[in-house]
């Protein structure tokens, strides 16, 4: 149990947490959308801050991160929950665990732990990822903070839903962010259970902060794979910056998304020259 960051108490023992762009206000025994961060009392704790539920070794482009120390390994790491419900999750084991579940599983690992061994694997780099890195926000931090005295470089996968103000927190210690760019705002309310609009501002602010972003967009046939939403998300990356790197990926059915099939692999290649056409230099 660790207090959480980035919330305030308000009257009647509520707490109002901001670590996200949901803002959720929490009664008393109650958790976020998220599912682990919890109001005890009027105190709001992260019930994730060393409960890690999954460590890799993996290379640094299945981040993806493709203009980002290119050949090199990152040490990956998650726990559970995520402020979204994707209904295509394809991590939703973990990710969806505590909207099903109370207890909070996990190994008990330390920053100091998490550092340690991504020295001694040899990696330059510690991923945040598998799940939304901003709910372990905590454990993210101090992580990074240390990682950062070591040479160790920090990435987050994320779905871009973090607030303004944890954006501002993180980002001395970030050096990489590869931000999903999911679809329109009808999308987002309906598949992911979110909004469109703090995703392009935290995507525009992680790059004012000087954050390597990279982008990522899952292609779902008929959900969000029209020419003109592909167009339109070409030309706001460019509007950010035409280095920026967009990642356009294959879906397949999963979780409580079957009723599609896999995206056919034109439908990717149109949108690579939609993005090259509207001026992106790497797609």
């Amino acid at each position: 149990m660790k207090e959480a960051m980035l919330y305030e108490k308000i009257e009647g023992g509520k707490v109002h947490c901001f670590l996200c762009s949901h803002h959720c206000h929490i009664v008393d025994g109650k958790r976020g959308i998220c599912g682990v961060r919890e109001n005890r009392d009027g105190t709001l704790y992260t019930l994730v801050y060393d409960k890690v539920v999954s460590m890799n070794i993996d290379p640094i482009e299945k981040k993806p991160l493709f203009h980002f120390m290119p050949g090199s390994k990152s040490f990956s790491i998650a726990s559970v929950g995520c402020n979204f419900r994707c209904q295509h999750c394809q991590n939703y084991g973990i990710s969806q665990y505590p909207k099903e579940h109370k207890d909070i599983p996990g190994d008990a690992v330390s920053p100091e732990e998490i550092v340690d061994s991504a020295i001694k694997s040899g990696c330059r780099s510690i991923s945040y990822t598998y799940t939304e890195p901003t709910i372990f926000f905590e454990l993210a931090y101090e992580t990074a903070k240390i990682a950062r005295g070591k040479g160790i470089k920090n990435v987050f996968v994320s779905n871009g839903f973090t607030s303004p103000e944890a954006t501002r927190l993180i980002a001395p210690f970030l050096d990489g962010n590869n931000i999903d760019l999911k679809g329109d705002d009808n999308f987002y309310k309906k598949v992911c259970g979110a909004r469109l609009q703090p995703v392009l501002d935290t995507i525009k602010l992680m790059k004012e902060l000087g954050v390597w972003v990279e982008i990522t967009t899952l292609i779902i046939p008929n959900h969000n794979d029209s020419e003109e939403f592909l167009r339109w998300t070409a030309e706001f990356i460019k509007g950010v910056d035409t280095a920026m790197p967009w990642h356009v990926t294959q879906f397949y059915p999963t979780y409580k998304l079957t009723d599609q099939p896999r995206t056919p692999l034109k439908t990717l290649r149109k949108a690579k020259e939609i993005g090259l056409e509207v001026g992106l230099k790497y797609v």
